[in-house]
């Protein structure tokens, strides 16, 4: 029985040191990690920035609640997803309640690797796993911007998550499954505007956070990328296939995609709702040649079936 007792407590040692390390924000930025490095004599340009702020959607989420004014990011919103709720946080530039206080390359590894300047993981709630594809000097011109919007007081209240989800160190094992760190890297063999698009859509734009289904751990399924799915914030309906399937966009022509992100009308003459017509608000601010490109990326996507 001692010897057994002595396994168990061994085993249980070890896979607990294990863990640890495993999970180590430090272990993860050294293996997976880039360097933020900016090319010399770059200087970041909020007006280009406020360009990624829309595309991002940042203000659908980070607004301050219950405001409609989008550049007071005092956040607020409750997102209830099976894993708990999610409380959005402040990011406006409060020096003490906001980011304010953060260097840019504080922000730069909360964005690409879900880093956040205490050392812990940031929740995948906030979409780092899209954002990773960003170029550095998007995310610096981004920050710029950030950085010009109004100053909000107040913190929001911590998350209400269900064990284990609530322990952050936890996160590790999951960037480990679902955080390759790559940049967006532009495919030779398309053009200019298709290759513009793929890097709205899946860098800055994150489509496929909400309109893919997600595996039981809340990663997303590669196989089923784009084919739809539930509602993240588990409200009742589904999440539309966004791949040119006779199930999501396949009679949708690319004026169609064009109208729709701009006006939010369908080709059947409905409109937008819910989460998505926040999302067609941000669009709008994009100009013709993003909405272009965002079309011709999606129609070139594989036809998926929409997920169950």
């Amino acid at each position: 029985m001692r010897r057994f007792l002595l396994i168990v407590l061994s085993a249980v040692f070890l896979g607990g040191v294990g863990f640890w390390i495993l999970t180590s924000p430090a272990l993860f930025h050294a293996v997976r990690g880039r360097a933020v490095t900016l090319p010399d004599a770059f200087q970041a340009d909020a007006g280009r920035g406020e360009r990624l702020f829309w595309a991002g959607g940042c203000a659908s989420c980070h607004k301050s609640e219950p405001s409609d004014n989008k550049v007071l990011l005092g956040g607020g919103h409750e997102l209830k997803t099976p894993f708990g709720i999610f409380v959005v946080p402040n990011i406006s530039p409060h020096p003490r309640d906001g980011i304010g206080g953060w260097r840019f390359e504080d922000f730069a590894l909360a964005m690409r690797e879900g880093l956040l300047p205490d050392g812990s993981h940031a929740f995948p709630a906030f979409p780092y796993t899209a954002y990773q594809r960003m170029s550095v000097t998007d995310l610096a011109d981004l920050f710029a911007f950030s950085q010009t919007v109004p100053a909000v007081e107040g913190r929001q209240a911590p998350h209400a998550l269900a064990f284990p989800f609530n322990i952050r160190r936890g996160l590790g094992l999951w960037k480990w499954l679902y955080l390759d760190g790559a940049e967006f890297s532009a495919d030779s063999s398309q053009s200019a505007l298709w290759n513009q698009g793929a890097y709205l859509v899946n860098g800055a734009g994150h489509c496929a956070e909400c309109h893919s289904p997600r595996t039981v751990l809340g990663g997303l399924s590669p196989d089923k990328r784009f084919a739809g799915g539930r509602m993240p914030d588990g409200g009742a309906g589904r999440v539309p296939n966004l791949t040119p399937h006779q199930d999501g966009l396949g009679s949708w022509s690319l004026e169609d995609i064009e109208e729709f992100l701009k006006t939010g009308f369908t080709p059947s003459f409905d409109s937008a709702g819910g989460s998505m017509a926040e999302v067609i608000k941000n669009m709008g601010h994009l100009n013709g040649e993003d909405r272009k490109a965002i079309a011709l990326y999606l129609k070139s996507l594989k036809p998926l079936p929409k997920a169950p």
